[in-house]
């Protein structure tokens, strides 16, 4: 995966793979855009290498290890969300690695790109062609059932699939926790938490806390290389509607021309805004993170996950702090 989002042109390092075959990958890959205007060719290739980068043999091998599962596959129903490239692979990849059938109901703003990795990865593991199915539609016979959605989709869920051992996940988002102590690298890498894939996925900060003294001119100095962000289409439309619609109704808004800034208890945000509270006493976050937990996804900040690593989860980093792979082997 490193190799396809890295490289533009054929290099012999997939072996087993002819040009041809890796070409149509790539294609794959760069047609992305075509499909869903969320999914550039950068997207695409970012989550690739930051896939890559985690499936090595070393890790694959230690992540494992610690697993005991049954010699009877199951047929594990995944029912796909879409909002940033291949967001439900590790979902796929546990279930694989796990000795069961992967049963995929993809969503329809990623709906190739999965599929074109699994037939390259069948090349290496002709073995796992049996174990491996895609559905845009209805999804088929299961046995048990991982599906992520929103909020109002778990009532589908639960409806549809409680019969069957499951988890469900809703909406989420991360916050990052400002002290004031940090430098200017680490508030570009705040950025990369933030505006990586847009924004749009639950790993990204949404809402931001901040001292009560802290200039804001400081975050909005360590984000502005990411401002191109405001020349995706869709992007920008959220950008300029937002903008109007709070104006027209005079809220109070801090603009740097691509993000809005609008003070704020909620902790979702709507995409191209982001919300910030100032606190006085550090204990008041402690105890909101701790009510909020099961909306909360990561928290970023000096004495939580390294900045600019919200969109970097290793194996076994897994969403919503539910062990897949321990859930795989229970049920």
């Amino acid at each position: 995966m490193r190799a396809l989002g890295n490289k533009d042109e054929w290099k012999d390092f997939t072996v087993g793979v002819t040009q041809s075959e890796y070409e149509t990958l790539i294609e794959v890959v760069n047609r992305q855009f075509s499909f869903n205007g969320w999914f550039t060719k950068e997207n695409v290739q970012k989550a690739l290498i930051n896939l890559g980068n985690q499936l090595t043999e070393e890790n694959l091998a230690s992540w494992t290890a610690s697993y005991n599962f049954s010699s009877v596959p199951k047929k594990v129903g995944i029912i796909m969300a879409g909002n940033i490239p291949l967001v439900g692979f590790h979902d796929f990849l546990c279930v694989l690695c796990s000795g069961n059938t992967a049963i995929c109901k993809l969503s329809s703003t990623d709906k190739t790109l999965l599929p074109a990795l699994a037939t390259h990865l069948i090349q290496f593991c002709p073995e796992l062609s049996t174990r491996i199915e895609f559905s845009a539609g209805k999804i088929g016979e299961i046995e048990a059932v991982i599906a992520t959605g929103s909020d109002n989709s778990l009532k589908y869920f639960e409806q549809y699939f409680g019969k069957y051992p499951h988890i469900f996940r809703k909406n989420r988002t991360s916050v990052a926790v400002i002290d004031g102590t940090e430098s200017a690298e680490q508030f570009n890498l705040l950025g990369e938490d933030i505006f990586a894939y847009f924004g749009l996925g639950c790993r990204n900060v949404s809402h931001l806390f901040i001292p009560e003294s802290f200039e804001l001119s400081r975050f909005f100095e360590g984000i502005v290389s990411y401002g191109d962000v405001i020349n995706n289409n869709k992007y920008g439309n959220n950008y300029d509607y937002h903008r109007a619609v709070y104006l027209m109704n005079q809220i109070e808004l801090l603009d740097n021309n691509f993000v809005l800034l609008r003070e704020s208890p909620d902790l979702f945000s709507p995409l191209s805004i982001i919300h910030y509270e100032r606190y006085a006493d550090i204990n008041t976050v402690k105890q909101f993170l701790a009510e909020n937990d099961e909306k909360i996804q990561v928290v970023i900040g000096v004495d939580y996950q390294e900045f600019g690593s919200s969109q970097l989860p290793s194996l076994n980093d897994y969403a919503d702090g539910i062990d897949v792979m321990k859930w795989l082997e229970n049920i």
